[in-house]
């Protein structure tokens, strides 16, 4: 492939991943650029589970989640492995919104029960609760890990190139359908041209857009944990929990609680946004002590089959706008794909189309993700500092 090419995608992660297997299978020239070696661990694409989770109320996410219902199924059967497991999924903590989204989700197709807790108790032995439960069967958990590979394995097989250890270091447009890329490798400095471009670099992206006004992107390096099992978690579904930190429940509450079974390694349990705001470039892969505790109690608490004294921490990063919605949008030659972190994942095959149809032209940006204009509401922060997260 030469130095020139229809379609430079910057950030091999899902999102990247799926954006290149689009174009490719459509026949474009795409040239797919990692800046880290494959299977890295300094993004947010790693590890083997992510949740699915179908509770989505507004418009633009339903149509992208059941793009994606689908989509993962197809993907799937193109790799000749299961990426997506379909568990179950369990949310609890606020009846009034439960129940709202138990009737959204069946006018998108998506079946939902609502189960009292006794009968929820009988059905997931691994889990407690106190309120109301909403059970969604199509909810499950994704291979993140494996997710990328077979995205770019299917991709190449399509005829993209795909190349690791690629720094892209600047971005100038020279025109409507010219960019100039810089890119540090092995082999020294090079630059690349190319017809279009799709940034999804994630904690990076606003550093390789100097020049351009982008919704402010907070980055957090966030540790949830594994916790050994002591006994038979038997059925499992992913889970969402939404605690009210205003009142004792034994533990401190830094935000909105998720889990899932990852099988070899136990249930993973985390707080949703609370970690420390970093500098990508110098992470200090540091876990907050009294967040980790809480993690304890609250699994003492609510995971009767877990071990609280016997866990892992693992990490990775996030990147959340102040709204927590997306940026999906084209400006000029360049699509930008970012501020997935945290409820993405289960979108990726679904946001790679979209990606690729915004940068092909054949669909327009949406309001709700675009990447100039309105200014977004800080609920970001406003969550943080509601909890007391710095």
């Amino acid at each position: 492939m030469s130095n020139d090419v229809e379609f430079l995608i910057i950030g091999g992660g899902a999102m990247g991943s799926a954006a290149a297997l689009s174009l490719a299978q459509r026949g474009h020239e795409v040239l797919l650029l990692e800046r880290f070696e494959p299977g890295h661990l300094n993004g947010a694409s790693h590890g083997t589970t992510r949740n699915f989770n179908p509770a989505y109320a507004r418009p633009e996410y339903l149509h992208l989640l059941q793009r994606a219902d689908s989509l993962w199924d197809e993907l799937s059967a193109q790799a000749g492995t299961e990426l997506l497991h379909r568990t179950g999924l369990v949310n609890h903590g606020i009846v009034a919104e439960q129940r709202q989204m138990h009737q959204v989700l069946a006018e998108a197709g998506f079946a939902s029960e609502l189960l009292g807790i006794e009968e929820a108790e009988e059905r997931f032995g691994g889990m407690r609760f106190e309120t109301e439960v909403l059970h969604i069967p199509a909810g499950g958990q994704i291979n993140a890990d494996a997710t990328v590979a077979a995205l770019q394995s299917l991709a190449a097989q399509a005829g993209a190139g795909v190349r690791h250890s690629q720094q892209v270091t600047g971005i100038e447009v020279l025109g409507e359908e010219r960019v100039a890329v810089e890119v540090r490798n092995a082999n020294g400095n090079e630059t690349l041209h190319a017809r279009q471009v799709i940034l999804t670099a994630g904690a990076w992206t606003r550093q390789l857009l100097p020049g351009i006004v982008l919704p402010r992107l907070h980055v957090t390096e966030e540790h949830p944990v594994h916790f050994a099992l002591r006994q038979d978690p038997g059925r499992f579904p992913g889970f969402n929990h939404i605690l009210d930190g205003s009142r004792d429940i034994g533990s401190p509450v830094f935000g909105p609680i998720y889990g899932m079974h990852t099988p070899g390694s136990g249930i993973k349990v985390g707080w949703h946004g609370s970690g420390a705001v970093i500098d990508p470039e110098h992470r200090p892969h540091q876990v907050i002590e009294e967040q980790l505790h809480a993690l304890q109690l609250y699994a003492q608490r609510w995971l009767p089959c877990v071990d609280p004294q016997d866990f892992e921490p693992v990490s990775c990063t996030y990147a959340n706008t102040d709204d927590e919605h997306f940026i999906l949008d084209r400006l000029g030659p360049i699509t930008i794909g970012a501020g997935f972190s945290g409820h993405g994942s289960k979108f990726v095959p679904a946001i790679g189309e979209y990606l690729a149809e915004l940068a092909l032209g054949i669909r327009g940006s949406e309001a709700l993700f675009a990447a100039t204009g309105t200014e977004r509401a800080p609920l970001f922060l406003e969550r943080r500092r509601t909890l007391g997260v710095a």
